[in-house]
């Protein structure tokens, strides 16, 4: 499934960019299209706590229920695809319990592990990502007696350790910045964006107001909404970026010549940081290192696509201009029926 997804994944930018070269080869536009959508679920994150006492753990989950849509026997599912083992030996599941509890929207469960001697580490190993979708991420917090530690798994991070002593400032901040460059490449959406400000800027310099408006728009709602009462759900998060992407892309074909567009780019950037303020109040991470990766990782992104669409334009000089239409009408129908999905549930 993780592989599927992946694909799928690939299928949207590479669709988006093969139209705007002017290569109009139906069945990658079409293929890009059916993807998008199934690839968009760009908000994907489950919690633990993980309790020890002397040679025994318990581990309680709860997974939002929307993540189980497309998991056959997710029970099983679930603990095929974590391991917790104390000194190389995993522990023995001794006891689970699982159910849907509707009025929360969660999938709860609980497990007992055993193993022959006291615990004094764990080494956790988590794939959750692979039964869910690839941008999933699952946040473990571990208490034995009054010492706590906790890790966060995702694709890029399977495994950690669980050593209940406190990080280092130096181990914080680089797990928290490699998560940022993480998050920022985690998603169809998030991909499929960049390339649209790339499509979206008519030169070098407007492509680095763009930019860098985005990032301070991204930057402001992911430290300022952590702060107010509000908390955006996921749902109401995934149909607000939908809704960026189609009016980027109106605002490309409709607009062509229009002027302050950085501006616009920043407005957007608030929606889009969204997902990294639900991101950091979940993780509890410093806001700083994680937005670090992820400017990183969006002035490389944007940097690799717009030097893309000018090879490709330069090669394909008479149908560049046809191309960016195509292009910008993709991204228009890829939002709105990724924004109609959500709507769905």
């Amino acid at each position: 499934m993780a592989f599927f997804r992946l694909w799928q994944l690939n299928l949207v930018t590479s669709g988006a960019y093969c139209a705007a070269s002017g290569r109009r080869s139906g069945w990658l536009i079409l293929w890009a299209v059916l993807a998008a959508p199934a690839g968009a679920h760009v908000i994907s994150m489950s919690t633990a706590d993980l309790e020890v006492s002397g040679a025994k753990a318990v581990y309680r989950l709860r997974m939002p229920l929307y993540e189980l849509q497309h998991m056959p026997g997710p029970e099983k599912a679930i603990f095929d695809h974590i391991r917790i083992l104390s000194q190389g030996k995993a522990g023995r599941l001794v006891a689970k319990d699982c159910r849907e509890d509707a009025k929360e929207g969660a999938f709860l469960c609980k497990a007992e592990y055993e193993w022959d001697n006291p615990v004094e580490e764990l080494e956790i190993v988590c794939t959750f990502y692979a039964v869910t979708v690839p941008n999933h991420v699952h946040l473990v917090r571990a208490v034995k007696g009054e010492k706590s530690d906790q890790a966060v798994f995702d694709f890029s991070q399977p495994k950690a350790q669980i050593r209940f002593r406190p990080p280092t400032p130096f181990e914080t901040w680089m797990t928290a910045f490699g998560s940022g460059i993480a998050r920022a490449f985690s998603s169809a959406a998030a991909v499929l964006f960049l390339a649209c400000l790339a499509l979206a800027a008519r030169n070098w310099i407007e492509l680095g107001w763009i930019t860098l408006a985005f990032f301070l728009g991204e930057t402001i709602s992911a430290i300022v909404v952590p702060l107010m009462p509000w908390n955006p759900s996921p749902r109401f998060v995934e149909a607000a970026l939908a809704l960026t992407i189609a009016y980027l892309a109106v605002e490309i074909l409709s607009l062509p010549t229009a002027g302050y567009r950085w501006a616009v780019c920043g407005v957007l950037g608030l929606f889009h940081g969204l997902s990294y303020a639900i991101y950091l109040t979940a993780t509890g991470y410093e806001a700083l290192p994680v937005l670090a990766g992820v400017a990183l990782s969006n002035l490389a992104a944007v940097a690799f696509f717009s030097y893309l669409r000018d090879r490709i334009a330069r090669g394909f000089v008479e149908l560049a201009p046809l191309g960016g239409k195509v292009a910008a009408s993709l991204l228009l129908l890829t939002g709105l029926v990724w924004f109609y999905q959500r709507l769905r549930g």
